[in-house]
Parts: structure tokens; sequence; C-alpha cells
């Protein structure tokens, strides 16, 4: 038996572990023994079952090793050959678990002409009011609702009640507030969803984003932020200034950034000050100056040139 011999909490059955040399040929007879390397070790599977490993050679398979199970009988002295198959190792590289492609979809993963199905129970959207489960006002099924009396706007319930039914024009009236309101969609956002994409929108243009925490001041004071409608205008809106690192994206309205409209305004250009000299006044000069006067009279002496 192999120096490197492993055991479970059983003991295992002596003949079973001393059968190395027939679980070895029971290896090469299955996949040669070019692939078939030193024995590893062995596990008790149960009473009289023990399995031995032995290395494989293969260089596809490295840290794979082949399990060969061998049995005995109750009272037996010789054991059979129960399977073989090549099982990984701790050091084996094996594929990693299988995940189902709707777990394994990530953001930016669709690409043009990809169709994404949404599940009918998608927690993120809840019904919205279409009108589609309204009838037709001149199907049968809404002449069988009405009462049947022109001009009375009432409907028989199963139990034949008349109750109050509302009339085309209401009908009418509350399928346009619908569209207004942005409901007239067979499903919209539920609260789960929004808060879904508030806290993801939040991370990468929230008030703990390092542009954030740089920023001169927030976007909610900023003149490039587009408020959002509906309830997510509390929190959000859309930045449009071309020269921001959020320029197109929904942005959390504790978000900010240096390109800010407030945040470093250009001065107007100041007036120039008044001139020290005057370059504007003209004087005259003659182009032949009068010879005649002068600061040295004639009858003065001629002094000698050079200096005094």
């Amino acid at each position: 038996m192999s120096a490197a011999t492993t055991t479970r909490s059983r003991t295992p059955d002596r003949v079973c572990a001393e059968a190395v040399e027939f679980a070895r040929h029971a290896a090469v007879e299955a996949v040669g023994v070019a692939a078939v390397g030193e024995h590893l070790g062995l596990d008790v599977e149960g009473d009289r079952v023990v399995t031995h490993y032995f290395a494989t050679t293969e260089k596809a398979y490295r840290g794979w090793r082949w399990a060969v199970t061998v049995t005995r009988a109750a009272r037996a002295k010789q054991v059979t050959l129960d399977e073989t198959v090549l099982l990984p190792g701790q050091d084996a590289l094996i594929a990693p678990e299988w995940v189902p492609w709707s777990e394994r979809l990530r953001p930016g993963d669709l690409g043009p002409g990809d169709l994404l199905p949404t599940e009918a129970d998608d927690l993120r959207l809840e019904p919205g009011y279409s009108g589609e489960d309204e009838p037709a006002p001149n199907s049968a099924l809404a002449e069988d609702r009405l009462s049947g009396i022109a001009g009375e706007d009432v409907a028989i319930e199963p139990s034949g009640a008349a109750v109050a039914f509302a009339p085309d024009n209401e009908r009418a009236q509350i399928a346009s507030v619908a569209d207004e309101l942005g409901m007239g969609r067979a499903r919209v956002l539920s609260r789960l969803g929004l808060n879904i994409a508030a806290d993801r929108w939040e991370k990468e243009f929230g008030a703990h984003s390092p542009m954030a925490q740089a920023a001169p001041a927030a976007c909610v004071s900023c003149g490039f932020m587009v408020p959002l409608g509906g309830s997510l205008s509390q929190a959000f809106g859309v930045c449009s200034n071309e020269f921001s690192p959020a320029d197109g994206r929904i942005i959390s309205l504790a978000y900010g950034c240096g390109a800010h409209s407030e945040a470093a305004v250009m001065p107007a250009p100041t007036a120039p000050a008044e001139p020290v000299l005057d370059e504007f006044s003209l004087e005259p000069l003659p182009l032949h100056p009068d010879r005649s006067g002068g600061s040295v009279e004639e009858s003065t002496p001629a002094e000698e040139l050079g200096h005094s």
C-alpha cells in the first residue's frame, strides 16, 4: 500500500486497500499504460468498498486523477472491479459552475438586433392602465354589461343588482389622464423597480463618487441640470453640459463636478484706466524754426567750444 494513503473516518477493508495493483491494472486496461501515473491514495466508500486514486499523465488533465473503485463480497477473498472514472483533484482545472443566461447577462451586453425577454412576473414591473381590459363601446360584451336601457349608465351584476357604470366619455377621460401621467402602458415600474434603478444611478453619479466629493457645488443648483418628471424628480435629473463627464446621463441632485454653471463664472472685462499722459492732444511745431529768437544774444561774445 502506498505511503500517500488517505482514508476517511472508517477503517478500510484490508483486502480492498491492498488491491493497488489490481486497481492499476483496471485503469491501464481502460485508458492505456501511458495515461496512468503513480498511486495517490484511497478513500473508503463503504463496507468493503474502496476507491484507489492514480495520477494521470495527460497534459490536458493536469490535477485530475483516475479513480478505480473495488469491492469485495462478504467472506470473499478476491476483490472485484466496480468502476473506473476520471475525477478532478484539488488543483484540477475545471469549468465554472453553469449559470443561466438571465443571471450571466450584464449591463452593456445587449447589442443591435438582440432581444431581451422580460418575465411575466418580473418584480420590477407592475400592471399599468392601458385600457385594454375595457370592452369597446359597441362590443357584445359591453352590451351584456349595460342594463340595455338607453340613456342609463348602469350595469347588471350576476346577482341581478344594478350598479353605476362609467359612461364612454368618462372612460375616455380616464385614459387621457393615464396617458398624460405615463400610465398608458401594459406595465409600469413598480416601487421595487424604482428603488433598484435609483440605487444603480446613485453609485456612478451620486454624492459619494470621487467627482462629487471634489466638486465646488451640487447639481441641484446647476443651470445645466434638467429635472425629471414623476417621483424621481425629487432625487435625480439629467445633465446637459457637454463638458461634464455626466453629459446626457441621469445624475443625483447631490452629484457635482467642476463644470457647475455657477462654480467659476468668468468675470466681466474691466474698463481701461484713464491715461496718465495726454496722448490725444496735438502740439503744433513749426517745420522751419525762427532763428532770430533764442537764448543767446548777438552782443554776447562767442564761447569756445568744449567743456566749460
